[in-house]
């Protein structure tokens, strides 16, 4: 699907999507639990819905149920996983998160499992689980280091040692694994940690699961064995990543109130209002957080534990007055694209003027746009922020491949509508 957007400066309210990243955390903690649990406010997703078709195969029992917020899911599950009839196939997507969360629980449920994925997941690095297993025994075997990748075998306590550079996702994997082994482990990583929010935010979720976990230090976490996750009613707060679209838009258009959101939150992406407010915008509230056109000034922004802002950073740069540098971003190449190069590429194509680093992007304040046609990607979030971007064009802007928002948002173009903007879609199915 292609959409055709005629510049239109967005306003209203709308309300934020449940956390992906919160979801499915609940959704692999309440599978662990012996009992039944209910979470609830879930904003479904391809991603989300990977996570419980590969639990239904572990053996969780996962049932859609009605929810208590209208437009949102809700499942019952009934936990505990089971050693099934011969091996198990399983697809993760395009969901990193999926993937890299489940290998380890995978293994600890007692069954060979392979692994396969869609897209550039099948590249993206497994490196640091390979070499751990490796130095703990547990049989793999991949496709020339990449999916399909096939586990079996088991975790024995211990101390775990892997890179913290590459991503926090697989430093969650073993923190919600860890805890059901039969003695006590200790998770520490080689590297400074980078994306250490998102691990702050698995404590977090473990804690309210009933797992205690002991952090000396990022990247250093003390874990005792034979812990059992509780069941229990889980209701999943907004999602931060996906309100700093609406808080963005809001910035460079007509004023946006956000609201679903948690204060305080565990979500490394929270940072996304201080990030705004520090160009020089204006972000008043706490759970509902309005946003309102602002003159935005470049700034230097250090991405490291936030690097799903950098598309929508890019954007809001590119508007703002003078030259903002954003530093630490080179894990985001690794992600569903390249995305320094992707919104480096795209929005140079409409007017802006962007030089790629190795680890960041120098970006040039352009005020606006030209409009034109872009990509996609098949990136949700490059094509959200191309869409915020939008407001600022003086020509229609056509989106190819605008139907990769699927991936964590099915929602956003109904959204974008119903805050004001005026799309044509080609080629829907």
């Amino acid at each position: 699907m292609n959409v055709i957007i005629t510049p239109h400066t967005l306003q209203g309210t709308v309300e934020a999507p449940s956390s992906k990243s919160i979801g499915h955390r609940d959704l692999i903690c309440a599978a662990l639990a012996e009992g039944e649990s209910l979470v609830d406010n879930i904003s479904l997703s391809q991603d989300i819905e990977a996570t419980c078709d590969i639990l239904r195969a572990l053996g969780a029992d996962i049932t859609p149920v009605m929810s208590s917020h209208p437009g949102r899911a809700a499942y019952r599950v009934r936990g505990g996983l089971k050693k099934q009839d011969g091996p198990i196939a399983v697809s993760a997507n395009e969901s990193g998160s999926t993937l890299r969360f489940l290998i380890p629980v995978a293994i600890f449920s007692g069954n060979e499992v392979t692994f396969s994925g869609q897209g550039r997941l099948a590249k993206r690095p497994l490196t640091p689980y390979y070499e751990l297993f490796d130095e703990k025994g547990v049989a793999y075997e991949t496709t020339e280091g990449a999916l399909p990748l096939t586990v079996s075998g088991t975790l024995q306590p211990g101390t775990y040692s892997l890179a913290g550079d590459v991503s926090s996702q697989f430093f969650t994997g073993l923190l919600m694994t860890l805890p059901l082994l039969d003695g006590d482990s200790v998770l520490r990583s080689t590297t400074p940690l980078e994306s250490a929010s998102y691990v702050d935010m698995t404590l977090d979720c473990l804690r309210q699961h009933g797992i205690v976990i002991e952090k000396e230090q990022d990247g250093f976490y003390r874990i005792p064995g034979n812990q059992h996750y509780r069941p229990g009613t889980y209701v999943v707060e907004g999602d931060y990543s996906q309100a700093a679209f609406w808080l963005s838009a809001g910035s460079l258009g007509r004023a946006i109130c956000c609201t679903g959101l948690r204060s305080q939150s565990s979500q490394g992406d929270e940072v996304i209002v201080s990030l705004i407010r520090d160009m020089g915008g204006q972000v008043e509230g706490k759970t509902e957080l309005t946003s309102s056109p602002s003159e935005l000034a470049g700034r230097v922004i250090d991405v490291e534990d936030c690097p799903d802002l950098v598309p929508v950073l890019t954007v809001l740069a590119s508007c703002a007055k003078g030259i903002t540098r954003i530093i630490h971003a080179g894990r985001v190449r690794l992600k569903e694209c390249d995305r320094l190069h992707a919104m480096a590429t795209e929005l140079n194509k409409i007017g802006g003027d962007i030089e790629e680093e190795a680890e960041g992007l120098i970006i040039h304040g352009v005020g606006g746009f030209t409009g034109g046609t872009v990509s996609g990607w098949n990136d949700h979030r490059i094509a959200m922020a191309l869409a915020v971007a939008s407001q600022r064009c003086s020509q229609p802007l056509r989106i190819e491949g605008a139907e990769c928002v699927r991936k964590s948002y099915p929602e956003f173009w109904q959204d974008f509508q119903a805050l004001g903007g005026m799309i044509q879609k080609e080629g829907e199915e």
